[in-house]
């Protein structure tokens, strides 16, 4: 069990599933079991899906003035987040409403209030980062003070890039340069794959680049490994809804590492985590076990025994 400090943003989250994207216009459409609304958020989400693992999580995020901790624990959630470290200062807290349709293509419209301005008050967070085996952290404004206070303390930094494109690079310059590990998603990458993965790698010094590539998998490139290698995605559930498998593909492969120290084999517990996950509607629901993950391993590759390799992995560790 790994000890995490995640960080990011928390937001209500509005799920509607329509016809096509684009949308064609209609003034009403009733549509039953359509729209679904529940909390979500990168870190909220990531938070989650740790501890469902069984690592210990200590969540840090804001919302709004008005807001009830109660919202981040709704009453029918399998998992309870401690909400000690979250801060009520926001005006409102961030929402966002995500469309998609038959084809699984989403079209997102965020709104993250006054987030972007807003401070977190860093009094006493030295005693949070030094207890964490590993800092995950959104690239939200508000994140930066723990990107380099982490940096400083030479903790292992994983960064979440909520959505990449070139023009905002360098906004997110320090964080890249603090990364040990790093996700995005190809969505806007706009050249070749392999060549991005090298690119932000070199670029910044980074040991791991996860990307993901929604249905068609991921790309894991590990500098200490020297490898750059395309995995295809699983098949678990019948897919309900795929938003927010990036942070459950994040979530999965940082657990894995942290226990093991082998990308490959994380990876692809990673890959069978999410395809599980977009099984179940919103964004933060759907997280296996750990047992959970073993049997639908057990099920999918019944001959390829990487429980009992990533047991090895552990035990050596445990020795050196």
């Amino acid at each position: 069990m790994a000890k995490f400090l995640v960080a990011g943003i928390t937001q209500i989250e509005t799920i509607v599933k329509v016809k096509s994207i684009p949308i064609d216009y209609k003034p009403l459409t009733i549509v039953p079991n359509s729209v679904f609304t529940s909390i979500g958020g990168t870190a909220y989400n990531v938070s989650l899906a740790l501890t469902s693992l069984g690592d210990n999580v200590r969540f840090v995020s804001m919302i709004g003035k008005d807001s009830d901790y109660s919202i981040l624990n709704p009453h029918d959630s399998d998992i309870l987040l401690p909400t000690k470290y979250i801060k009520r200062n926001l005006q409102d807290t961030p929402t966002s409403v995500i469309l998609y349709d038959d084809k699984w293509n989403q079209q997102i419209f965020e709104d993250i209030k006054d987030a972007r301005e807003a401070e977190f008050d860093m009094t006493g967070t030295d005693d949070l980062i030094d207890d964490a085996d590993m800092v995950v952290l959104s690239n939200a404004n508000f994140c930066r003070p723990f990107c380099y206070k982490a940096k400083e303390k030479n903790k292992k930094i994983a960064v979440n890039i909520h959505s990449f494109s070139w023009d905002k690079v360098k906004y997110n310059t320090d964080f890249y340069k603090a990364a040990n590990i790093i996700y995005m998603s190809d969505s806007n990458i706009g050249k070749d794959p392999y060549d991005f993965v090298t690119e932000i790698a070199d670029g910044y010094d980074i040991d791991i680049v996860l990307l993901g590539q929604g249905k068609d998998g991921a790309i894991l490139y590990d500098r200490k490994k020297n490898i750059k290698v395309h995995y295809n995605s699983v098949s678990t559930l019948d897919i309900v809804n795929t938003a927010g498998a990036g942070n459950a593909l994040l979530s999965c492969f940082l657990h894995y590492y942290m226990e093991t120290g082998d990308s490959v084999l994380s990876i692809r517990n990673a890959l069978l985590f999410a395809s599980y996950k977009i099984g179940f509607m919103g964004t933060s629901s759907g997280f296996m076990t750990t047992s959970q993950l073993k049997e639908w391993h057990d099920k999918i590759w019944p001959s390829n025994d990487i429980f009992s390799e990533m047991k090895a992995k552990v035990d050596s560790n445990s020795e050196s």
